[in-house]
C-alpha cells in the first residue's frame, strides 16, 4: 500500500510541471493609442483687444439758429478713422462642436475725420468717436482648438462734433452725444495653450440717423452756450480687431 501511495505522489509531481508548461501563454494586449486632446471652449474669459476702425458720417442741417430748414440741406460726408484699444469679458459653453456665448466689450477709440461744409462758407465739420461698447450673443463652430463664430447685438458709441473756422481752426459750434444702435460681426479664434486663445474679429455698427443739437462757443455771433442749430447725422462704423483671451474652465481634456 505504501508503495502505491508513493508512486501516485511521484506521478502527480511529474504531471503538474508538464501541465503548466502546456498552458497557453497569456496574450499581450497593446495599450490603446492616445487620442489627440480635445479643446473645450467652455468657461468664463477675459481679454484685451486692439485695432482700427472707420466711422462713415453724413451731416444735414435741419435747423439753423432756430429756423427750420426743410428739406434738410446736405453739409457733407466724411470717414472718421483711427485706432482703438479695449477689453472684453464673456462666457461660452460648448456642446459637441457648437459653441454659444455672451460678451460685453468696451473700447477707447480715436476715430477722427472732417469735411468742408457745403452749406455754410468758410467752415468745416469735424467729428470724433472716442469710445464704443458692444453687448452681443455668439454662435460658433469649433474644430478642436479653432473656433469660427458670428455675433450680434447692441452697440453704443460716444461721439463729439464741432463746426470749426477753416482759417483759424477755432471752434464756432460744438456738440456731443451717446448713440445706441446695433452690431453684427464675425471672428476666428485659435487656442494656442490650454487656457489662452488669440483671434481676429470684424464688426459693423449700424448707428442710424439722429438729430443732434449744436451750441455756440461764443466766438462768433451768439453768446457761449446759446442754441446754434440742429444737424441730422447718419453714422455707420466698421472695426477690425486682434483679440487675446484667457479662459477659466474648459481647458484641454485628453482621451484614450
Amino acid at each position: 500500500m505504501k508503495k502505491v501511495l508513493l508512486g501516485t505522489v511521484a506521478l502527480v509531481a511529474l504531471a503538474v510541471p508538464a501541465s503548466a508548461a502546456d498552458l497557453a501563454a497569456r496574450p499581450y494586449t497593446k495599450a490603446p493609442p492616445l487620442v489627440p486632446p480635445i479643446y473645450d471652449w467652455s468657461g468664463l474669459y477675459l481679454g484685451l483687444n486692439g485695432g482700427g476702425g472707420s466711422a462713415h458720417k453724413c451731416l444735414d442741417v435741419v435747423n439753423a439758429g432756430g429756423v427750420v430748414v426743410a428739406p434738410p440741406l446736405a453739409m457733407g460726408c466724411h470717414d472718421a478713422t483711427g485706432g482703438t484699444a479695449g477689453g472684453q469679458i464673456g462666457y461660452r459653453w460648448q456642446t459637441a462642436n457648437w459653441v454659444f456665448g455672451v460678451e460685453a466689450q468696451g473700447n477707447w477709440a480715436d476715430f477722427k475725420g472732417s469735411n468742408i461744409n457745403l452749406v455754410f462758407a468758410g467752415v468745416q465739420d469735424e467729428t470724433k468717436v472716442d469710445a464704443f461698447g458692444l453687448f452681443t450673443g455668439q454662435v460658433g463652430y469649433a474644430w478642436n482648438n479653432v473656433l469660427l463664430y458670428v455675433k450680434g447685438g447692441a452697440a453704443v458709441v460716444r461721439d463729439k462734433y464741432r463746426i470749426a473756422d477753416v482759417a483759424t481752426g477755432l471752434t464756432i459750434n460744438d456738440a456731443d452725444e451717446t448713440r445706441w444702435g446695433g452690431t453684427v460681426g464675425a471672428g476666428l479664434e485659435f487656442g494656442f495653450a490650454p487656457n489662452w486663445s488669440v483671434g481676429v474679429e470684424y464688426d459693423h455698427l449700424f448707428m442710424g440717423h439722429r438729430d443732434v443739437d449744436f451750441f455756440s462757443t461764443g466766438i462768433v455771433g451768439a453768446p457761449a452756450g446759446a442754441f446754434a442749430g440742429t444737424a441730422r447725422i447718419g453714422q455707420d462704423v466698421d472695426i477690425g480687431l486682434v483679440r487675446v483671451n484667457y479662459r477659466w474652465g474648459g481647458a484641454v481634456a485628453a482621451k484614450y
